[in-house]
């Protein structure tokens, strides 16, 4: 399995210089990291963007009937950690409060706030070690739940801060968005088939 390529570059670039490397580089998967290194991600494979879609798509619907309380996003958006990292999770939910209180714009940018909510979901060539620290890195900077789908190895993974990894060995489950979101569940093995 693939690791994304990191370009080393130490903490060289400014936000703003990193943002319009970026829109400059519109056609390429970037990500930094707490450090300053720019990560080259390879996009996703049709499958698991397929995987992403189907749970963008029962979230935001789940949100429209329930009084959508905050933003949801899929992978184009990234946000900046409050450890400095920008990262672009492949669902991610920020609460309204959180979101308002962010300047419009900076809103256009990469938002600097860390999701409530997130989701990654493997691709086939990603490593499952670099998405697993990519989760612990979110649970760090304030996100209050997150899952990581492993649709090769039929896993999933429930992050909450302070408590234990739940590892779920097979995806024929449904996970819970409590607390986040009292009352909705994802049926795992309805979007997997």
């Amino acid at each position: 399995m693939d690791t994304p390529v990191t370009f080393i570059v130490g903490d060289i670039m400014s936000e703003d210089e990193f943002f319009r490397f970026c829109q400059m580089n519109d056609t390429l998967n970037l990500e930094r990291d707490s450090e300053g290194n720019i990560i080259f991600m390879s996009p996703a494979g049709s499958l698991s963007d397929n995987l992403s879609s189907k749970i963008l798509i029962a979230l935001g619907l789940w949100l429209d009937q329930h009084g959508n309380p905050g933003m949801v996003f899929g992978s184009s958006a990234g946000f900046t950690l409050p450890n400095g990292a920008v990262r672009s999770p492949d669902v991610a939910w920020v609460n309204s409060q959180s979101w308002d209180s962010i300047p419009e714009s900076d809103q256009e940018r990469f938002a600097p706030v860390c999701p409530d909510f997130v989701v990654e979901v493997r691709s086939k060539t990603d490593s499952i070690f670099y998405l697993q620290d990519k989760m612990q890195e979110y649970m760090a900077n304030g996100c209050r739940l997150a899952w990581l789908i492993d649709k090769y190895a039929q896993k999933a993974y429930v992050y909450e801060p302070g408590k234990s990894i739940t590892e779920h060995s097979s995806l024929d489950i449904q996970l819970s968005g409590e607390p986040v979101f009292p009352g909705f569940n994802l049926d795992l093995a309805k979007i997997t088939r």
